[in-house]
């Protein structure tokens, strides 16, 4: 059952506002390091009991309840994401599909596990037999974010529950609606006591404490580098096992003999799907100059195409950024960018919008590497371009950034292409095309881009321990002492 406490400990609570409108459309508690304490310690009362030894058939049976549960309240749930978060309404359909497809397949690896449980290990002396058990790796702390909610929320809790783990989960305040309704849709699957915990409330309070709380023992963020790097702080005192996500600044490199309507839409889609708040949102645009003056001008022209509005409009592609706050961080890159580079369009609140948090679609052209919306992560709808001659060069301008979690690379020539995919230094690289994402291979960064893999099975590696059983299989001495 879903961890629940009619009032945090202070009282206290946040509002909720539509990014939209601008208004309070609810409150949520505002939980602290004392209801952090209460939550890990019904993870911890959980993780001891009968939970922690169910087979992962069990497990599957409620992962797969939890999928049917997200899947028959879809719509709702998307219009939740909708008000909370602001995209626009078929992206939060495909967001909440994906949340769902994540707990099924879940289940798939859940039960997968009970044939790995025992596994012989070949060891070079036979009077030896090594097998293997992966076990729970205890109390989780799930810190997400607030792009992607409940699919990011998913893809830590059903891991998590698929190894047989206990969790405390940390939504972001701007974004918790979606997370309190997966504990009410858990409970509802017969996910036990204890066993899914959800506390709403500010970083710095209920965040920090979970991050630094002795009982956890497994802790997953994604965010930003600065809280990545308190995250991992905070771990390093307890020995806790750590995986984090943390943003990038991911390149597209465009060769000239790369289709030009092709590279247009994946460009369009790679920074501006998701109002551009997508962690590895193709925000690098690397373009080989014979191509460039035509990919700009369509760019441009497309950009200034995109319907923009709340997110339940009919046809509207960009909706608000998801708070004043991220609101006021873009606007301040691009009031840097316009006197660091060429401003081709957008840059602006747009036209007749006086209320919410919209920002018309940007795009720099002639952008320096030394400019601050070439080397830092803006999370917005901006796009900064720079030109190359040689493969060389356009590697160089890739790979020159503290971020590795993307990249992509368009060119006609297969052979090219591989080749620079492989010099590229991302966890994720793309050939002609750019953001699609899959559930069941590994995703994660290089560099500041972060630390471990989530997804596939090394999103259920990431709560568990392997341990090893070594037998002697013998009656005969071993020979140090007895002969």
């Amino acid at each position: 059952m879903l961890f629940r406490k009619s009032k945090p400990a202070t009282g206290a609570t946040i509002d909720v506002i539509n990014p939209a409108t601008e208004q309070i459309i609810a409150t949520i508690p505002r939980g602290t390091a004392a209801d952090i304490d209460l939550a890990v310690a019904a993870a911890k009362s959980a993780m001891a009991g009968p939970w922690s030894r169910t087979s992962g058939k069990e497990r599957a049976v409620i992962l797969r309840a939890i999928a049917a549960g997200i899947e028959a309240e879809k719509q709702t749930l998307a219009e939740l994401e909708v008000a909370d978060n602001g995209k626009p309404l078929p992206e939060a359909l495909w967001d909440i599909g994906d949340a769902a497809y994540c707990f099924n397949l879940y289940a798939t690896y859940a039960e997968d596990l009970d044939a790995r449980q025992g596994e012989t290990i070949a060891v070079p002396d036979e009077r030896f037999e090594t097998r293997m058990q992966y076990v729970p790796a205890g109390v989780a702390g799930l810190i997400v974010p607030w792009n992607y909610p409940l699919l990011m929320a998913s893809w830590k809790v059903a891991p998590a529950i698929a190894a047989g783990c206990t969790m405390v989960l940390k939504p972001s305040e701007f974004t918790s609606l979606t997370a309190i309704e997966l504990g009410r849709i858990a409970t509802a699957a017969g996910l036990p006591d204890g066993v899914l915990n959800v506390v709403t409330g500010y970083g710095h309070e209920a965040g920090a404490r979970l991050a630094e709380h002795p009982d956890v023992r497994k802790l997953a963020f994604t965010g930003s580098i600065p809280t990545g790097v308190k995250v991992a702080l905070a771990a390093a005192r307890d020995i806790k096992s750590v995986s984090l996500e943390l943003g990038g600044k991911s390149p597209i490199i465009v060769f000239d003999d790369a289709d030009l309507e092709q590279v247009v839409e994946w460009v369009m889609f790679g920074i501006f799907w998701n109002q551009g708040q997508v962690c590895s949102a193709t925000s690098r645009l690397i373009v080989q100059r014979g191509i460039a003056p035509r990919l700009i001008e369509r760019l441009v022209e497309e950009a200034k195409k995109i319907k923009i509005g709340d997110g339940m409009g009919e046809g509207v592609l960009l909706g608000p950024l998801v708070s004043k706050l991220q609101y006021d961080k873009v606007m301040g890159f691009i009031a840097d960018g316009k006197r660091e580079a060429k401003l081709a369009c957008g840059g602006a609140r747009p036209p007749g919008f006086n209320a919410g948090y919209f920002v018309q679609p940007t795009i720099f052209t002639d952008v320096p590497a030394s400019a601050r919306i070439w080397k830092e992560e803006i999370f917005g709808p901006v796009l900064a371009v720079a030109g190359f001659t040689t493969e060389a060069e356009a590697l160089h301008l890739a790979n020159d950034s503290e971020f590795g979690l993307a990249a992509a690379v368009m060119s006609a020539d297969l052979d090219r292409a591989q080749r620079v995919a492989g010099e590229l230094e991302a966890g994720v690289v793309w050939i002609n095309c750019s953001q699609p994402n899959f559930l069941e291979p590994p995703w994660g960064g290089m560099k500041k881009s972060g630390v471990g893999r989530e997804l596939g099975l090394w999103g259920l590696n990431n709560f568990l321990e392997p341990k090893q059983i070594t037998r002697y299989t013998t009656t005969k001495p071993w020979g140090w002492y007895l002969k």
